[in-house]
């Protein structure tokens, strides 16, 4: 693998590559997100089952969330190039099934390939970055553009989603896709280069299986208590991931080769980073979900007016996105994990003084400020998963960062959503599960529309209160767990050193 001296300034090449490889990254993550608006008008031309709906929302982010580590590691041992080609190939070909699927069964199939082939995107995206800026500082600044493109990928998915509805039938959302898709398969080879990392050994197909297994059966369990509510079917099923987990985990200490390199968690940045790509993707996808039907169902919006409302929350992720490798390199990765989860904090408690009557100019404030948090969060993730690893092992360092994001999505709607949930049944007027079917019902008189909107918001702050909580207890462990660098040393610098340190048992 040939590299130029890291003090070598990128070329255009590097620059128009990094354009290249955001194009597919900007629709995995939009993909995520869109179809929240178009469901409807899938329903009326399709006409699934409920179970069904569920699948078609959810069989993306399962696929994704579920073989981000396995295809990370594929690509670090048989080439990243080759893996992305792949994987846009597939993408676009299950984003034209999916436009022109006549069946709810079979867009099920051609979402779960859109998935499997988003999975192969991402990690191999990110470790071709590390390649294409060996100097750390532009590797840096690329990650975080890398991660303003992931962020505003799933903040804009709806907006986008709600502008093509406006004017098409609802599978232009997924042809939206294969234009980006022709260009980056006849640009690719010309720009980037095959990078694998030579003799990392071969891939454990038994970890490959109890990795995605273990995802899968977790998230799905998860979810279906989410909707469902405590069953036998759910907890089985996060029992049965937990324990395929575990047993994954435990299987990787006795691998010469193992799928995750569990030893790059005894370095606390890294650690506190990871956790920190969990915790604020739960808060962020919980507060959308439920701010969305706060303005919709409570305020009464209309569906791309709430879209656009989100608008000024993202741009102030993605410039923020953009920025935080300068400002880390500048104040250090510790106080930017700091000003990244009070922001969070912050930002959240600006939905408080939310009411059933209004509390538009509260939301966008709640955004733009939680959102800079959100930003940081992207960029110090992604920076660190690979910065703190050597390059052979970047794509899987890539993984884990990125399967921290999904699996706190998963978390955020399952967990914080049914907190929300709880608190509508019991405080509401208990005519129906969810405010939008109490909604629905026939002749409701005013004290009752009341009713539910208010146990609605109440359980939109109770959830907000929690999320803000929990932010700042991991900002109070970063103060506390993490060493506070000297002010001329680099945070990539402090990273290249811990990662040439061995590890202690």
């Amino acid at each position: 693998m040939n590299r130029q001296h890291a003090n070598d300034a990128p070329g255009p090449r590097a620059w128009i590559g990094l354009a290249v490889v955001l194009g597919p990254v900007l629709l995995v993550s939009m993909d995520g997100s869109i179809l929240f608006l178009a469901m409807p008008r899938i329903s009326q031309a399709l006409s699934p089952t409920a179970d069904q709906a569920l699948w078609i929302l959810d069989v993306y982010g399962f696929a994704v969330g579920s073989l981000l580590v396995a295809f990370g590691a594929i690509g670090d041992r048989y080439g990243r190039l080759k893996l992305l080609m792949i994987g846009a190939t597939v993408f676009g070909l299950g984003s034209a099934g999916a436009a022109f699927a006549p069946t709810p069964e079979l867009l099920i199939v051609c979402r779960a390939l859109m998935g499997v082939a988003g999975a192969t995107l991402l990690p191999s995206a990110l470790a071709v970055l590390s390649e294409l800026f060996p100097d750390p500082r532009r590797r840096a600044q690329a990650i975080g553009i890398f991660a303003a493109a992931f962020a505003a990928g799933f903040a804009l998915g709806p907006v986008i989603g709600g502008a093509l509805l406006g004017r098409f039938w609802w599978g232009s959302v997924f042809l939206v896709n294969l234009p980006v898709i022709i260009v980056f398969l006849g640009l690719a080879p010309v720009l980037l280069g095959e990078v694998r990392s030579g003799g990392a050994g071969r891939v454990d197909p038994l970890s490959v299986v109890t990795s995605a297994g273990g995802l899968l059966l977790t998230i799905y369990g998860i979810k279906h208590w989410a909707a469902d509510g405590i069953s036998a079917l759910p907890i089985t099923t996060i029992i049965a991931g937990i324990a395929v987990l575990i047993f994954f985990g435990l299987s990787q200490r006795r691998l010469d080769h193992p799928l995750i390199d569990f030893s790059l968690f005894r370095d606390r940045v890294f650690t506190i980073a990871v956790i920190t790509g969990l915790l604020p993707l739960a808060a962020w996808s919980a507060t959308a979900y439920l701010s969305g039907i706060y303005l919709q169902s409570v305020l009464g919006l209309g569906v791309l007016h709430a879209a656009l409302l989100a608008l000024p929350g993202a741009v102030a992720l993605t410039l923020s996105c953009i920025v935080t490798p300068a400002v880390v390199e500048r104040i250090g990765r510790r106080a930017a994990l700091l000003v990244c989860h009070f922001s969070i904090a912050g930002g959240l408690l600006l939905l408080l003084p939310t009411t059933v009557t209004g509390g538009i100019g509260w939301y966008v404030a709640s955004t733009v400020i939680a959102g800079l948090g959100y930003g940081i969060s992207f960029a110090v993730v992604a920076d660190t998963a690979v910065g703190a690893v050597p390059a052979e092992r970047a794509g899987s360092a890539g993984a884990i960062a990125e399967t921290s994001n999904e699996i706190g999505n998963a978390l955020g709607i399952a967990i914080l959503g049914s907190l929300a949930a709880l608190l509508f049944r019991l405080q509401g007027p208990d005519l129906a599960p969810t405010l939008d079917e109490t909604l629905q019902l026939p002749s409701l008189l005013a004290p009752v529309i009341q009713e539910a909107k208010s146990a609605f918001v109440t359980g939109l702050h109770v959830v907000v209160i929690v999320a803000s909580l929990l932010h700042a207890v991991l900002g109070t462990a970063a103060l506390r767990g993490l060493p506070k660098p000297a002010p001329e040393q680099r945070t990539s610098e402090v990273h290249e050193e811990l990662a040439e340190e061995p590890a202690t048992p």
